[in-house]
């Protein structure tokens, strides 16, 4: 066996060298023409998603190093499963490339593992080939892997990092398929299904369901020859997966307690597609957008392409055959026009941008297909072939002349005449290569150089479309203020010997915390605790609809004291009460909040009264014991003194803010009459828009925000006297913006340091450590041990050695009944479904090696 895998090598090692390099390179080069390389100002961070999850890998380092648990963190939305948001984002072996770099260079292990993705998905295919073509030379091998390695949608969504891994496994899971139907040989498939499925389970689903169609249509070209085939594949796709459940089984646990939903389709022909894109977007070059509205990316190379029309159009290929994989290519490119099919290779879950998730499915079968076309292509086809470029090279032309330029206007002149010029060329090498078949590897490897110039402009073209909508950011943005952050971060440390919270206020991103390894509210992700992030939603941490992130910004000093927020890192003055400067390290500084909390209180059962838990007033009120406290808020009116290039209509109890002349700056100001002992808060909700930015500037400090991002209570500062303050407003980003009408909120700081004060006489302090907090607590009758822990159902919780049941508040926070007395309290978190996990895990691999052993001796 030994001997026969070291044969294999040296006798391949050229091309498999050059299956990895050929991507690479070609991907590199580009890169470095949009100035992206390690050295380089610019990052491979497009697209807000991948700005936001490189500071998850940075997390995974950080539990990599022993500095937190790859079962929960702490740092982004008050605590989450982490587990589940590995299995994501995280998964697969990749990832683990992340323990050679500080966090600092974070952005520089995601340009190594892009690159190694693409050449690795480059060999995968090579592979493929080579145990699958035997009929075409290993260059015209090296042409498809090559192809296969650098599709479009790799390279237009190659932003979502984690999604590359599918394409890199679904050659070997095909491979995998073929050696277990004809070979008998079951190992290959079992190893790629399960590297498949807990790289990605996004992916790993639609490629999961492909190749079980493809297993089928294969099995049905003869029937007879593989009948005995169906049970090894049922049972070796059932161990694998089965085996996978150690990251799958606890992701759809928490998914499924957490609130997600399923969708349902409600119409038949998918939104926003046109009759020609499957043709459009298979032509070289041609990005529209991975926004919304946009076409499925599906080119996968001329050459291909034509030997893929050839497979279907040639006589040497059995009818039987071309019907059988003739439906799933129609499946699939019916798939993008009907709205169900769509829908259920999306798992049931519409996109949100990238759409057409599963379209890499249609170049990557295609290009399989065309290898098989290659294989009866000899010269008497060669008319054949020239009347499919005819063909193809004429319709190409009418619909760029002919369609409807709003839909197809990304169809460019440079894409036509590259078009022409390719199909050209292919035509003559071809033809040349059939005339004289003593040169045919010389031709070969003509054909390998104009593919890899195609490639090369095609990359060129999607990457720079990248490049345009979602802006590859400078180096500066993640990394400028690292060092000046990590700095006041360990200041907090020092200063503080138990658990704490804090937030960045001038943070470049919602998950920072992430990165830091601090403990903080923000975050963006499509794996989130819904129910905590919706609870929080209506305490005023702005997280809308179905929760992919949730914001510090804009909410009251009763929330940062009632979380235990007890540092802000900031460029400006804080303004907050109860917030003093204690360290500063160049453009930023370091305020303590005097008022923090630790994360539990005792309290009565009235804290499950709505009216005592689902605002601040109610909670605070409850938690302190002083009923005033309700009353902690109060209001003030708006006094407008000045506008600039601002017309205000009202409507009801809307305003309508709107610049007289649309490229000049609009602003309004207003005086606000604030007593004393008081917080002041502009409260500014906005109604339904993406794209607006507010700047509110008021005591020489000015702050902006994505309103659609952000809270709604505008911090104003804190008043020891009563002041008369000018507050200045501008919005950018539209013309005309709706709101509810502004007003102020005053908090009196008095009557909450009088309700903190009572807190701290029943305050719980717990030592946390990765996935466990421990408290002692002396109840002096029988209580509720109200928390700031999101409830999750991988909480256990004990009293004295002794199992207690968690009640939930609101779904979303932990709170424990308490007996009278002392009490010793552990709360221990294992992610829910994983001990299962675990060993479905085992056994399977058992059963599989056993199943193999058995087999290999029968």
């Amino acid at each position: 066996m030994k001997s026969r895998w070291i044969v294999f090598f040296k006798r391949n090692s050229l091309f498999l060298a050059l299956s990895f390099l050929i991507p690479v390179t070609v991907l590199g080069i580009n890169y470095f023409l949009l100035g992206i390389y390690p050295t380089s100002d610019r990052t491979l961070l497009a697209s807000d998603s991948s700005h936001q999850f490189v500071n998850f890998y940075a997390a995974f380092n950080n539990a990599l190093h022993g500095k937190q648990s790859l079962f929960y963190t702490w740092s982004g939305s008050i605590g989450l499963n982490f587990w589940t948001l590995i299995g994501y984002y995280l998964g697969g072996l990749f990832t683990l490339i992340v323990f050679f770099f500080k966090n600092l260079h974070m952005p520089d292990a995601i340009y190594v593992i892009t690159l190694l993705k693409f050449g690795a998905a480059g060999l995968s295919f090579w592979v493929f080939a080579h145990n699958t073509y035997y009929h075409i030379n290993q260059w015209t091998k090296l042409m498809l892997s090559s192809c296969y390695a650098l599709i479009s949608y790799s390279l237009a969504y190659s932003p979502m990092i984690m999604w590359l891994d599918g394409i890199v496994y679904l050659p070997l899971v095909i491979l995998g398929i073929h050696r277990l139907m004809d070979e008998k040989k079951r190992g290959l498939l079992y190893i790629s299904y399960f590297l498949l499925f807990i790289s990605n389970y996004y992916i790993g689903f639609m490629v999961g369901m492909f190749s079980f169609f493809y297993f089928f249509v294969r099995f049905y070209t003869d029937s007879k020859r593989y009948k005995s085939s169906i049970l090894p594949y049922v049972i070796t796709s059932l161990l694998a997966g089965g085996a996978s459940m150690i990251v799958i089984l606890p992701t759809i646990l928490d998914l499924g307690n957490n609130g997600e939903s399923l969708d349902t389709f409600d119409h038949l022909i998918t939104s926003g597609v046109g009759v020609w894109d499957v043709l459009v977007k298979s032509l070289p070059g041609v990005y529209d957008t991975t926004k919304y509205n946009g076409s499925p990316f599906i080119y996968m190379g001329l050459l291909p392409l034509l030997f893929l029309i050839f497979y279907f159009v040639s006589k040497k290929i059995p009818r039987k055959n071309k019907i059988l994989y003739g439906s799933l290519v129609i499946l699939l490119i019916a798939s993008v026009y009907f709205d169900p099919l769509n829908l259920v290779w999306h798992g049931l879950h519409y996109p949100n941008m990238f759409l057409f998730r599963f379209a890499f499915l249609l170049p990557a079968f295609g290009i399989i297909l065309s290898g098989y076309g290659l294989e009866k292509f000899e010269k008497d086809d060669f008319i054949i072939f020239i009347r499919i470029v005819i063909v193809f090279a004429s319709v190409s032309l009418l619909v760029f002349i002919f369609s409807n330029k709003k839909r197809y206007g990304f169809l460019s002149n440079q894409t036509m005449i590259f078009l022409i010029l390719g199909l050209f060329f292919y035509g003559i090498v071809i033809f040349l290569q059939q005339k004289n078949k003593r040169f045919i590897q010389s031709f070969s490897l003509l054909l390998l150089l104009g593919v890899s110039i195609e490639l090369f402009f095609n990359t060129k073209s999607i990457l720079y479309g990248v490049s345009h909508e979602w802006v590859y950011p400078s180096r500066k943005e993640y990394s400028e203020d690292f060092s000046q952050v990590e700095v006041l971060l360990n200041q907090a440390k020092k200063r503080s010997n138990h658990f704490f919270r804090l937030e960045n206020l001038d943070k470049r991103t919602f998950n920072e915390s992430f990165a830091h390894d601090y403990y903080g509210v923000s975050m963006f992700s499509s794996v989130r605790n819904r129910k905590s992030s919706s609870y929080l939603n209506e305490l005023g941490y702005k997280s809308n609809g179905t929760n992919l992130s949730i914001s510090y910004e804009n909410n009251t000093i009763v929330m940062d004291s009632l979380l235990g927020i007890k540092y802000n890192i900031s460029k400006q003055n804080v303004m907050k009460y109860g917030f003093k400067k204690v360290a500063a390290e160049k453009d930023f500084s370091l305020y303590e909040n005097t008022l923090a909390l630790p994360m539990g209180v005792l309290t009565d059962e009235k804290i499950y009264e709505e009216l005592y838990s689902t605002s601040q007033p109610g909670l605070l009120a409850n938690l302190s014991g002083i009923e005033k406290a309700s009353a902690v808020f109060g209001f003030t009116d708006l006094k407008e003194v000045n506008k600039e290039n601002t017309e205000i209509v009202e409507e009801g109890d809307q305003e309508i803010f709107t610049a007289i002349l649309p490229l000049k700056k609009q602003s309004i100001t207003w005086e606000v009459t604030v007593p004393a002992h008081s917080q002041a808060y502009l409260n500014l909700s906005v109604i339904d828009v993406e794209d607006v930015t507010a700047e509110v500037s008021v005591n020489n400090v000015t702050r902006s925000y994505t309103v659609a991002k952000s809270g709604e209570y505008i911090n104003l500062g804190s008043y020891d006297e009563a002041r008369k303050i000018p507050v200045t407003l501008s919005f950018s980003g539209r013309q005309s913006v709706r709101t509810l009408r502004p007003s102020v909120s005053i908090l009196n700081t008095e009557l909450l340091q009088e309700s903190i004060n009572k807190i701290r006489e029943k305050e719980v302090s717990f030592e946390i450590s990765n996935c466990k907090a421990e408290a002692s607590i002396d109840a002096k009758k029988d209580q509720v041990l109200f928390t700031t822990i999101p409830y999750d159902k991988g909480w256990k919780a004990t009293v004295d050695g002794k199992k207690v049941e968690i009640k939930a508040l609101q779904n979303a926070l932990i709170t424990i009944p308490i007996s009278k007395g002392k009490h010793k309290i552990v709360l221990n978190y294992f992610p829910q479904g994983l001990l299962i996990g675990i060993l479905l895990f085992v056994s399977c691999s058992t059963i599989f090696i056993i199943y193999q052993l058995f087999s290999h001796k029968k």
